[in-house]
């Protein structure tokens, strides 16, 4: 097949001209466009991944609309529209599909593409209505008001989008593009029924010890800062353009964007250089909605405090302030809402009871400390890791019945454990380092071969011979340290990259389906039989010891389906693990989102939030 932007490698006439001359031929013999289950045709080409796309106007030059690249076909710079925000909508495309005829062989002179461009655009612009939810404090419960505001506006049937645009969060996920986003945005993007993608959350700074971060921008990694470097440097010159390009993108192609703030709007040691509140609320015009938290008390004082620092400007954006978490049954606040309107000028909009019993996963590892979840003897502990990352991959466990998910911080703890679980880590030297200085190491050994021992990612790693950080990646400084020596396995830290994939496989005894993602520097290789065998080519992933009692993988999201749960849980001594309703994670996920959109809606005046249709805007 002839790639209709073969040769193209510039923005002259003469290569439009023959763009515009193959792009119709190849459209006539169906060669372009004939892929017509494609929720973006007749854009895109048949048998193609959305890597690339080209749009007929190639190539329009507007950064909003997409970007030159490396053509993986001929090495040079061509036009991607992947991103083209009237194009990629069914409406826009049927419109550009019926001027194509009108096309001459001559191709377009800048002149007729910027009518056409304009004619497009004067037809089908559609911008968001922007709605932000902020919190008085951390834990005001934003992240799952955003999910709930998101579901009930989708129910709407309105097209959503979830932005956060920075999350600092050792919890992150991998989309099916490989990009690396906060688990909670992923969260919401479910909720909302969109893809998950890096533009929702275009900036994710995961904590790497003491004052340093990695940043993840769209995704990707980046670079590692120090707190300074990040405040100094990047927030000064390179954050607002992504956060305004991404913001731009939802805005420009949904009904609804809701937006999350991060920590307090109020936070005036950061004033000027807060890219995560104010700065977008007013980027996006947003109506802007502040939670409190009534569980934690002061819940008024917050309110008012937290008005009383923003200044006039930033005063006006808020539409309401939201009571989360009342207690069912404890009645009305009163005149204590009236009191507050009075005060600040900003109505009391709702009171959110609480909703119980959601399957939810957690974002903040602060809450973790002598956390237990789920009832019944078998008792699953987990290491509570300085650095613990993504460990929501054990909430699956939580669902069976009578297992016991415990997470624990000293080897007296270990103790009566049926099974051992190694996390992730966003640090595995410094992780396991504290390992062999708290005791916990030796303790996990001497376990081994009694109960069951998973190693997750950098707990897989670990539980190698050993950890050679040559570059000083996680460490600091270039080190070699001794691992737990329980698995034929030797990890080696050499290059500043990260594989991040979804997966999908088997178990490499017995079969049984698995899914998950892989998300971690390092690479390690040994001699152990594999735990998986992954599609599509039956490549072996992780590995068991000799004696089928320890095993590691870099999986997360390995216990989602019953498959793993079954055989790990069996390992532990559960012989009858029959996986049941109780165990879909999936439909508990799903079961809880409608729960709690439910109840927001039910105490929140939607209509009046949305301010007409939202499509109008």
């Amino acid at each position: 097949m002839t790639h209709p932007t073969e040769g193209a490698q510039d923005d002259s006439e003469g290569n439009y001209a023959r763009h515009v001359a193959m792009l119709r031929a190849q459209m006539e013999r169906g060669i372009v466009g004939g892929n017509r289950e494609c929720p973006y045709f007749p854009c895109h080409h048949p048998d193609q991944d959305c890597t690339f796309c080209f749009c007929p106007l190639y190539p329009c030059g507007d950064p909003l609309l997409g970007e030159y690249v490396v053509s993986q076909r001929t090495g040079g710079q061509v036009w991607s529209c992947q991103q083209c925000l009237w194009v990629h909508r069914g409406d826009v495309a049927a419109s550009l599909y019926a001027l194509m005829p009108e096309l001459g062989p001559e191709g377009l002179d800048q002149g007729t593409r910027e009518r056409l461009k304009g004619e497009l655009e004067g037809k089908h612009r559609r911008r968001a209505k922007a709605i932000m939810v902020l919190g008085a404090t951390s834990g005001a419960g934003k992240s799952l008001m955003v999910a709930a505001l998101c579901r009930a506006l989708r129910n709407r049937g309105l097209t959503v989008a979830p932005f956060k645009s920075q999350n600092m969060s050792l919890n992150s996920v991998v989309t099916e593009q490989g990009e690396e986003i906060a688990r909670i945005q992923e969260l919401q993007a479910r909720a909302a029924g969109t893809r998950p993608r890096g533009e929702l959350n275009p900036i994710l700074l995961k904590p790497k010890g003491g004052v340093t971060s990695q940043i993840i921008v769209e995704g990707r990694p980046y670079k590692d800062c120090t707190v300074q470097e990040y405040y100094s440097d990047f927030v000064r010159n390179e954050a607002p353009a992504i956060i305004s390009r991404n913001l731009e993108r939802l805005l420009r192609s949904n009904d609804v964007v809701v937006i999350e703030g991060a920590g307090s709007p109020a936070e005036i040691n950061l004033r000027g250089r807060d890219v995560a509140n104010m700065y977008v609320a007013k980027l996006a015009h947003a109506d802007c909605l502040l939670v409190v938290n009534v569980e934690r008390g002061g819940a008024f004082a917050y309110a008012v405090g937290t008005l009383a620092l923003l200044d006039e400007e930033e005063k006006r954006l808020f539409k309401g302030v939201i009571i989360n978490n009342m207690c069912p049954g404890g009645g009305s606040l009163g005149p204590a809402l009236e009191i507050i309107h009075t005060l600040t000028g900003v109505p009391m909009i709702g009171e959110v009871p609480h909703v119980p019993d959601l399957y939810l996963p957690m974002e903040d590892s602060m809450d973790l400390d002598h956390r237990e979840e789920g009832e019944g003897g078998t008792v699953i502990a987990v290491v509570r890791l300085p650095m613990i990352s993504n460990f929501t991959d054990l909430d699956a466990l939580a669902l069976e019945e009578g297992v016991r998910v415990a997470y624990v911080r000293s080897p007296a703890e270990l103790e009566g454990a049926d099974a051992i679980v190694l996390p992730g880590t966003k640090n595995t030297v410094q992780d396991l380092l504290w390992l062999h200085r708290s005791g916990m190491a030796a303790a996990i050994k001497e376990r081994a071969g009694k109960v069951p021992i998973l190693g997750i990612c950098g707990g897989y790693q670990m539980l190698g011979r050993t950890i050679s950080d040559v570059r000083g990646l996680e460490g600091g400084a270039p080190s070699e340290v001794e691992g737990l020596g329980l698995l034929d396995a030797a990890t080696v830290f050499d290059a500043y990259a990260k594989r991040t994939v979804q997966v999908t496989g088997s178990l490499a005894e017995g079969g049984g389906e698995v899914r998950g993602y892989e998300i971690h520097m390092g690479r390690t290789e040994g001699r152990s039989p594999p735990l998986f065998l992954l599609a599509p080519d039956g490549r072996g992933e992780g590995a068991w010891d000799r004696e089928r009692k320890v095993m590691g993988t870099y999986l997360h999201g390995a216990f989602d389906l019953p498959a793993f749960r079954r055989l790990f849980l069996s390992q532990a001594g559960r012989k009858d693990v029959v996986p049941g309703p109780s165990g879909d994670h999936d439909a508990q996920v799903e079961a809880s989102l409608d729960r709690l959109a439910f109840e927001v809606e039910g105490h929140l005046d939607l209509d009046a939030l949305l301010g007409g249709d939202a499509r109008d805007g």
